[in-house]
């Protein structure tokens, strides 16, 4: 039985024969598609002469027709931002409704009343859901750093006959039936350039371009795709690099279920996939076609709401759209919410949630404080930085900043490119914008003081043990080294503490490039050489590549007392930011080799610097 014939089975499953005509209708296929499938499911023994279901096909609907449904809901939501900040994508509340509500309501519906929830982001958002709907919820604990793959992983003991559901879909028509015949993958007529696969005239879903798999990729890192250039797609040339939406509902059979089953258990323990979609399982590894074929619905039935705006044109009186950070935007430039357009996230950083806006034709940039980050930042101390450093050329005056709320609205830079820390001559320019900073001996009333930091982020561990046995031993060592850099001497201003490639920013300004730095809410009076430790440790350099560092910063004159106390602050600062990573760790958001590699910068710079002593 092909997938034509088992979608015209299903429909006279649920509704009994009129005419061919309207079972044209009901189906979207062709007269001609309709008569011959009728024929070959009579002969088969499917239907009857009258067109009746018969005991073959009550046999096979009670084999494959649905038991249960797995919601994944675990997802940061990255591309909702502002909502993001406070409310998981699937809590969004549309007419009434919340997302998650109305899909759990029409699985029941359809006799889906084994449902599971995967949830992780603002995890204790769901849990009335057992009560209220009768669901189980697990929860993924790996939701920070890993895509939804994992998400699956978490519920790899139930059985097949499963909807697999995304939590961010409003459905106009309930997309979910009492008898599935066979496995299938939901995808919309309409086109999407982001997407990585089509429908062929087979129903089939095959891979087009070299794109990514599955839904878009929420946390923007290179995975292994293993896709291939083209695919012979029958049709127009033209759509045979043409992505079309992906609705993500899925239905797998018993079967189809433990093929998929063994592929997700597979990939979940190879970190390559660490970032992909579960989609990706649905292809044979090295396969451009996915191993089930396509249930192709209307675009508009289907609505994935992935942004704040997608929400506000789907229902503009939603409660979910009023954000303090829209408003404070709508504020500062004294326009209606709805005049704020193009709202995008940027990647997200390590400290904070940033999102690209557009108002009166022009660009800004907004940040808001990530996780934990009242703990971490003083914005009192970092207003009084910006005070210092304005009209200096060092960076674009923000636009608006709230030492309260840690909201800062900046302009943003077209053609903007970070500095990379392999290229010689971007080396060169950073270290030389960064010593001409330095020289400027510029003051603030506050102090960045690495010994107490460190301490300070443990202190924030709530009394839990580091995750490295030997931390105490570790800890003990980099304290030795606070007498050595006490003796010697510094010059004491205001210095950048982040100074990390990524803050290095090259732009076009006036025809001409521009090299500025960004974030300074670490910024502190310290000794400037820290700077240079900074640099480093973020660029997981190696011993060699800090000295060549050094060699550049200092033009071939650095000390041997020198060095050996820079050594001691990539020690001293390989801790701090591995005590600040246990931290975030503790909030769910983890930075994976970084993390480790700051932990060995404190243990083998401290030898080296001994060494040197």
């Amino acid at each position: 039985m092909n997938k034509q014939e088992a979608d015209i089975l299903n429909l006279l499953a649920e509704h009994p024969f009129q005419n061919q005509r309207i079972l044209a209708e009901q189906s979207g296929r062709s007269l001609g598609i309709i008569n011959k499938s009728l024929k070959n499911l009579k002969d088969e023994g499917y239907l009857t002469t009258d067109y009746k279901v018969t005991e073959k096909t009550e046999q096979l609907l009670a084999g494959n027709s649905p038991k249960r449904a797995v919601i994944l809901a675990a997802g940061f939501g990255m591309r909702m931002v502002p909502i993001n900040l406070t409310t998981p994508k699937a809590m969004l509340e549309v007419k009434g409704e919340r997302l998650i509500e109305r899909l759990i309501r029409q699985l029941q519906e359809a006799g889906i009343t084994d449902i599971t929830v995967v949830a992780g982001f603002l995890k204790d958002e769901f849990e009335y859901l057992i009560d209220d709907f009768n669901v189980r919820l697990v929860i993924n604990k790996e939701y920070a750093g890993k895509n939804n793959l994992h998400s699956l992983a978490c519920v790899l003991d139930l059985p097949g006959n499963v909807y697999i559901v995304p939590c961010d879909l409003w459905c106009e028509e309930n997309p979910f039936r009492s008898h599935e015949i066979t496995s299938w993958y939901m995808m919309a007529d309409a086109a999407d350039p982001e997407s990585g696969v089509r429908v062929n005239r087979k129903e089939e879903i095959v891979r087009v371009g070299n794109k990514a798999q599955g839904k878009k990729n929420e946390n923007e890192v290179d995975a292994p795709h293993m896709i291939s250039d083209r695919i012979p797609v029958p049709g127009d040339p033209e759509d045979m690099l043409r992505g079309q939406r992906m609705v993500g509902i899925s239905y797998l059979t018993e079967d189809d279920w433990k093929m998929v089953r063994e592929r997700i258990r597979e990939m979940s323990r190879d970190a390559r996939y660490d970032n992909l979609f579960w989609e990706e399982s649905l292809f044979e590894e090295g396969k451009d076609r996915m191993r089930i074929p396509a249930r192709v619905i209307s675009s508009d039935g289907v609505i994935e709401i992935n942004t704040y705006e997608q929400l506000r044109d789907l229902d503009s009186g939603s409660g979910h759209l009023s954000s303090d950070a829209i408003d404070t935007i709508a504020r500062v430039f004294d326009i209606e919410p709805q005049e704020i357009t193009d709202i995008s996230m940027l990647k997200k950083g390590m400290t904070n949630r940033s999102f690209l806006f557009r108002v009166k034709g022009m660009k800004y940039i907004m940040r808001i404080p990530g996780e934990g980050t009242d703990q971490l930042i003083n914005r009192q101390e970092e207003a009084a930085v910006f005070r210092a450093i304005s009209g200096l050329g060092f960076c674009d005056d923000p636009v608006y900043i709230n030492p309260d709320s840690g909201y800062k609205i900046t302009a943003f830079l077209e053609g903007v490119r970070s500095c990379d820390p392999e290229n010689e001559e971007d080396l060169k320019l950073c270290m030389k914008r960064l010593r001409t900073f330095h020289e400027m001996n510029l003051q603030v009333p506050h102090t960045f003081d690495i010994f107490r930091q460190i301490s300070f982020y443990e202190t924030l561990w709530n009394g839990a043990p580091s995750i490295y046995r030997d931390y105490p031993k570790t800890k003990a060592g980099v304290f030795e080294l606070k007498e050595y850099i006490d003796k010697q001497p510094k010059s004491w201003s205001l210095t950048h503490i982040d100074a990390v490639p990524d803050n290095f920013l090259f732009h076009q300004k006036n025809g001409e490039e521009v090299l500025q730095l960004t974030d300074w809410e670490y910024s502190g009076m310290q000794d400037p050489h820290v700077d240079l430790a900074m640099f480093s440790i973020y660029s997981l350099y190696s011993k060699e590549k800090i000295d060549h560092l050094l060699d550049i910063y200092f033009e071939g004159k650095c000390t041997d007392a020198v060095r050996t106390k820079i050594y001691c602050y990539v020690a001293a600062c390989g801790m701090l930011w591995s005590n600040w990573c246990e931290y975030k760790r503790q909030l769910g958001v983890e930075f994976g080799e970084y993390s480790l590699r700051q932990y060995r910068y404190a243990k083998d710079f401290y030898r080296y610097a001994k060494e040197r002593m």
